[in-house]
């Protein structure tokens, strides 16, 4: 082929449009930071801030602005690293390409290739545009970024009329891929946006993203407080006019109090609850980008994964090898230096089975790759058995690292062997031959040593090692090995064939090793935990259905379902995808459209989807999902920005780890609402119901911001600390419709913030009846409400444990916070200076002992009253 000419070139370019993936509409950084004031409780903190203002209250007033500040960047931040996902694909495409123009190789930028032109790729290059490869030699290809599949995938021409422009076929390379190895020629078939890469992008544009579900019920909250509001200001003025007060007065007044009902440390408690959080889980290894998918992760309800490095090793294996007509086994997974190798339950010596040691040598030296052999000082090593408990270092293909690692365990190191075999020539592997072969010296002689596809080994083979012994290779035996290859295949094992050919003589067959990319122990374990909080575990992959059915098999996550084929998932409607979709826990052989669709599927009936991926081709599904998880170490820098989470350790255990942490967190702020709900609830009605029964102002001004500022802030903040309860993982998750103060929460928050605000004024009350000061009984009504918040904040600690059954010291921060207030309040009342600014006096022993009365006997009222039936 020569190609196309400029002419046609340009004329194509003019009817296609450039080689270049559309570009997402920006939003204006001052416009996204505005629209960060929409919500009804940042409006109501404005409110509040300009009110307070009018008041003089300017402490109030800067207070709440720097809390509005405060979540309007983290909110703006959060945003704009959204936006920068599309634009990471950009970099993602090649600038440039080799392409036959007019009868001649010329390099031109990638943007102007078009449909049916003549593109030449080389090992190192990154693929400019889809293409149908016309030649190729020994051409490998890694489409990681759009299977998530890592190993490399050989290439070869196929039909000249094939130019179906779908994943996974040996003809076509894909833009944005790279070439590992090898060349060849290829006739562009898609260009922009028609590109595999090209309509990943146009997914990722038509993801919406929603609010999650605790900013769905912090809105429904800041309604329900914007009525209370309303409905005390306009309590109180009816109130205060009834009785003949000035109407400016009591409008005042109204709007006082309103304010004083206003939460407003509760987004800054809230903010702070989540990046204390954050900060728990980045030392487990959970990297968080979106501050509220903390929360969002606690309610998931579905976990679709990966399979490669998430839920396995992300490591060959091998675990079964058979030579000389006998079966052994390799324990150990991955690079673990500990490992045996196996038969019939016992540790095998190599050199007692020679079949064994001559495959296992086979491995080592017909290999590329290198492992570091140095062991820890206090290992153990023998023949067939290695219980060291380090980790190797490895470099090369992962197939022949495994190969590497089973020979250590056996006893069989590469460097040793090189020395006393020197490699004469190597036949690397191609995708034609399927094989490899080293040819080493052999004492006088020389002996070639061949690893590779079954059928290719076979066909060099004439003879069988058995019993020590070289025997003719008879055709009941080439039965008996291709049942065996077959039986390995059927566990989802790939399987090598081994052989070794010495000079002038026909090959002699080793014997078979069958490895496998194994699931993490750690990845067993937390799909145990799912299930048992009622969390479905789904896998998703671009590997084959058999190896994933294996996989989710031996992790136990298959559980009575079956898995699929992104073919069969085509041949659905979405109605028939709903109705079956829980007969299902692996989706295997999947393309970036088969995730969003699955992902859409989950969300459709109501789920909580948190889903992962490390390529491009994850990021559609990523961004669509309620919480999106990237890995951190094969991860792209496309599927970690449009993640909300980002794991370093690339581990599903870990994830499962952050969804606890994400159900602590819901946990812990409907314990500082409830808190701070109450708290303003008796801080209220101690003022409202002291101007319905016509007494003195209970509080002023700056004891109440006393109240609000320090005893308030700090035991609420100290609340988000509270460490995960024991059976946080042994509920189900909590639906998106639940209420915010689903279980009796409103209850238990109204009833224990009216005798807050009773016990307030009794104290009040009793020291003036007893001939006190007002100033005396304004001071022991600001100790009692101070020290019932106090005692309070241990009720909050736990929904289902009363004051005297919950953990006290599970939680040193909030001991501190409540020793800080107790000091705080205590030099309100004794320091001289202090007494002016708050207005306080010292009490005498008995007023003293009405005011603590009357905190304990709230508690001890609000227990019996507010206990939960047992269940």
């Amino acid at each position: 082929m020569s190609g196309l000419t400029s002419k046609e070139a340009q004329a194509r370019l003019r009817r296609d449009g450039e080689n270049e993936l559309a570009a997402a509409e920006k939003i204006h950084p001052i416009r996204m930071f505005l629209g960060q004031f929409r919500d009804v409780m940042v409006l109501i903190l404005l409110a509040a801030t300009g009110i307070s203002a009018f008041l003089g209250e300017l402490t109030d007033a800067v207070t709440i602005i720097l809390i509005v500040l405060l979540n309007a960047i983290l909110g703006f931040l959060q945003e704009y690293r959204t936006e920068q996902t599309l634009e990471s694909l950009h970099s993602l495409t090649a600038p440039s390409a080799m392409v036959c123009r007019d009868g001649r190789w010329q390099t031109v930028p990638a943007r102007e290739l078009v449909c049916g032109d003549l593109v030449r790729l080389e090992a190192g290059d990154q693929v400019p545009a889809d293409a149908a490869l016309v030649e190729a030699a020994g051409m490998a290809v890694n489409e990681s970024i759009l299977t998530g599949e890592s190993e490399a995938v050989t290439k070869q021409p196929g039909d000249p009329e094939d130019r179906q422009n779908v994943l996974h076929k040996k003809n076509l390379v894909y833009a944005g891929t790279a070439v590992l190895r090898g060349s060849g020629n290829a006739v562009v078939i898609a260009t922009g946006v028609q590109t595999q890469m090209g309509q990943i992008s146009a997914m990722l544009q038509s993801v919406q993203q929603d609010m999650t579900p605790l900013q769905k019920r912090l809105a429904s909250l800041g309604k329900v407080v914007a009525v209370i509001c309303l409905l005390v200001c306009g309590a109180v003025f009816l109130a205060g006019v009834l009785r003949g007060e000035p109407v400016f007065e009591m409008l005042m007044t109204g709007i006082t109090i309103a304010i004083a009902a206003i939460p407003e440390g509760l987004p800054a408690t809230v903010t702070i609850a989540l990046a204390l959080a954050v900060s728990r889980m980045m030392k487990h290894g959970a990297l968080v980008n979106r501050l509220h998918s903390v929360e969002t992760l606690g309610c998931a309800s579905v976990i679709c994964s990966d399979k490669t490095g998430t839920i396995t090793e992300n490591r060959m294996t091998v675990t079964e090898i058979w030579a000389g007509d006998e079966d052994f086994q390799v324990t150990g997974t991955g690079l673990r230096m500990a490992g045996a190798v196996m038969q019939e339950g016992r540790s095998v010596n190599p050199m007692a089975k020679p079949a064994l040691q001559e495959l296992l040598i086979c491995g080592t030296l017909c290999s590329t790759a290198e492992l570091d052999s140095e062991f820890p000082r206090k290992s153990q090593r023998n023949r067939g058995e290695n219980t060291a408990s380090g980790v190797w270092h490895a470099t090369g293909d992962p197939t022949e690292v495994a190969l590497l690692v089973a020979a250590e365990k056996g006893g069989i190191s590469r460097k040793p062997l090189l020395r006393k075999h020197p490699v004469q020539h190597t036949e690397p592997f191609d995708s034609e031959t399927r094989r490899m072969g080293v040819t080493v010296e052999a004492g006088a002689g020389t002996c070639t040593y061949w690893k590779g596809a079954l059928d290719r080994i076979l066909e060099l083979c004439t003879f069988a090692m058995q019993d020590g012994k070289t025997v003719p290779l008879t055709e009941r035996m080439r039965k008996q090995i291709l049942q065996k290859a077959e039986m390995l295949s059927d566990q989802a094992l790939r399987v090598l064939a081994f052989a070794k050919q010495e000079t002038g003589h026909d090959g002699v067959f080793l014997g078979l090793a069958g490895m496998i990319d194994p699931p993490r122990a750690a990845a067993r374990t937390a799909i145990r935990t799912c299930a048992r909080a009622q969390i479905r575990t789904v896998m998703i992959t671009g590997d084959h259905k058999n190896t994933a059915a294996a996989i989710a098999r031996q992790a136990g996550l298959l559980r009575g379902k079956k898995a699929m084929t992104g073919a069969e998932l085509d041949a659905l409607t979405d109605a028939q995808l709903d109705a079956c979709l829980d007969e299902y826990s692996v989706f295997a052989r999947v393309n970036p459209g088969h995730k969003l669709r699955l992902v859409r599927a989950y969300r459709r009936r109501g789920e909580i989807v948190a889903m992962t991926g490390d390529g491009v081709n994850d990021a559609p599904a990523i961004k669509e999902a309620d919480v999106g998880v990237a890995m951190g170490k094969n991860g792209t820098d496309v599927a970690r920005q449009a993640a909300d989470m980002v794991l370093t350790d690339d581990n599903f255990a870990t994830l499962v780890d952050a969804v606890e942490q994400g159900r602590c967190v819901y946990a812990n702020i409907r314990k500082f609402v409830r808190y701070l709900l109450s708290c303003n609830i008796g801080e209220v009605l101690t003022m409202f119901l002291g101007i319905l029964m016509g007494m003195p102002v209970v509080l002023l001004p700056t004891q109440l911001l006393l109240v609000n500022l320090v005893t308030d802030g700090l035991p609420a903040i100290a609340l988000g600390l509270e460490p995960p309860e024991p059976e946080a993982m042994t509920k189900p998750p909590r639906r998106p419709e639940e209420s915010f103060f689903s279980d009796g929460l409103m209850g238990r928050i109204v009833l224990r913030g009216v005798l807050i605000g009773i016990g307030t004024l009794g104290s009040f009350s009793t020291i003036l009846r007893m001939g006190g000061t007002l100033e005396a009984a304004r001071t022991a009504a600001l100790c009692t409400l101070i020290l019932s918040q106090l005692v309070h904040v241990f009720e909050c600690k736990s929904e289902t444990r009363t004051l005297f059954s919950v953990r006290y010291g599970n939680n040193f921060w909030l001991l501190g916070a409540v020793l800080v207030s107790l000091a705080v309040l205590g030099a309100a009342v004794l320091l001289p200076m202090l007494q002016v600014i708050f207005s306080t006096v010292l009490l005498t022993g008995q007023q003293l002992g009405i005011a603590a009365g009357f905190s304990l006997a709230v508690p001890l009222i609000g227990g019996v009253l507010g206990r939960k039936p047992k269940k």
